[in-house]
């Protein structure tokens, strides 16, 4: 059992959440950093972290703070002295990062910059960047390959994430920092964040509110079940060494459906009729994604479980127990 601390960025999210449980359970030590910023309900990540760290509470540690706080992100680091680190703090979203391009920058990379400064100057052996499907922009080919150029990205936030796998390279040159880039595809499950589709659209149905589906519903994504994408981040993490130097890997489902389809789902799982709103397509949006798993596979191990029917299923079933 490893007993150096792992360091999670953005441990009070959605997907943070998942994983600290899933270290603590393993019988990690886990440093928890996040500031809990209002981009949605604070007391919403106090529940997720609470709920996570329920069972080992006397193994978790949170520390509020902003990552682009540089004098209070060394100080963690120096603190605690992690050996691993899962940067997964980001401000996250297309749309929103058109109308606040300046503070995506801001957090997306200047908070990078010094989460992997801090790693450097505390001799940090891992470190695991979330990156993002976004980064393909409107790829033509499909499926997605971590070998497709993703010079195109067509949001702030796209290009915030494609900026950030650059910088880790560049860390991973000068201080051979060993380091694995994350591309996340659409995660959804329980404590998925409140203003995400499927999360949305569940209760909207639910309470027979009208849902919004931009475009005519033929726009599909790869979404992935968030206990698989856990999975897939701890054999990246447990795959990152020397050896392996920088390394970009894909996380996702490989198994898109369209936004008709995703929708049609919900109303089979909550028992009612979706009120479809149909509105235009929104700027920045991809029309696809379509995660190519191989090198995922092959080299983590990487195989998910959860299908899009049963994953709405056991969401559903999570925020009927709110």
């Amino acid at each position: 059992m490893n007993q150096s601390p792992v360091l999670i960025t953005g441990a009070a999210g959605f997907i943070g959440s998942h994983l600290a449980q899933r270290f603590l359970s393993e019988g990690r030590h886990v440093i928890g950093l996040d500031n809990l910023c209002d981009f949605y309900d604070p007391a919403f990540k106090r529940r997720n972290i609470a709920d996570a760290t329920a069972d080992a509470a006397d193994r978790f540690t949170l520390v509020e703070c902003d990552i682009r706080d540089r004098e209070a992100v060394f100080k963690a680091f120096e603190k605690y002295q992690p050996d691993s680190v899962v940067h997964l703090a980001a401000m996250a979203g297309v749309r929103p990062s058109i109308a606040r391009p300046d503070y995506y920058t801001a957090v997306n990379l200047d908070g990078t910059v010094n989460m992997l400064d801090a790693a450097v100057k505390t001799g940090v052996k891992k470190f695991a960047f979330a990156s993002s499907s976004s980064v393909y922009g409107n790829n033509d080919k499909v499926p997605f390959s971590e070998e497709d150029r993703v010079d195109f990205p067509i949001s702030p936030y796209a290009a915030t994430k494609k900026s950030g796998e650059l910088i880790c390279h560049t860390y991973w040159h000068i201080h051979h920092l060993p380091i694995v880039c994350l591309r996340f595809f659409t995660v959804f499950g329980p404590r998925q964040r409140p203003d995400l589709a499927i999360s949305k659209f569940l209760r909207l149905v639910r309470d027979g509110q009208p849902i919004q589906m931009f475009g005519d519903g033929s726009t599909s994504r790869d979404y992935t079940y968030v206990e698989d994408i856990v999975t897939g981040v701890c054999a990246s993490l447990n795959h990152c060494s020397p050896e392996v130097g920088y390394r970009v890997y894909n996380l996702g489902g490989s198994s898109p459906v369209s936004l008709r389809e995703l929708i049609e789902t919900i109303e089979r799982v909550v028992g009612k009729p979706a009120n479809v709103e149909q509105k235009p397509m929104q700027p920045g949006d991809v029309q696809r994604t379509f995660a190519d798993i191989a090198r995922s596979q092959t080299e983590l191990g990487y195989s998910p479980t959860t299908s899009l029917a049963d994953g709405i299923v056991k969401q559903w079933q999570w925020i009927q127990s709110l």
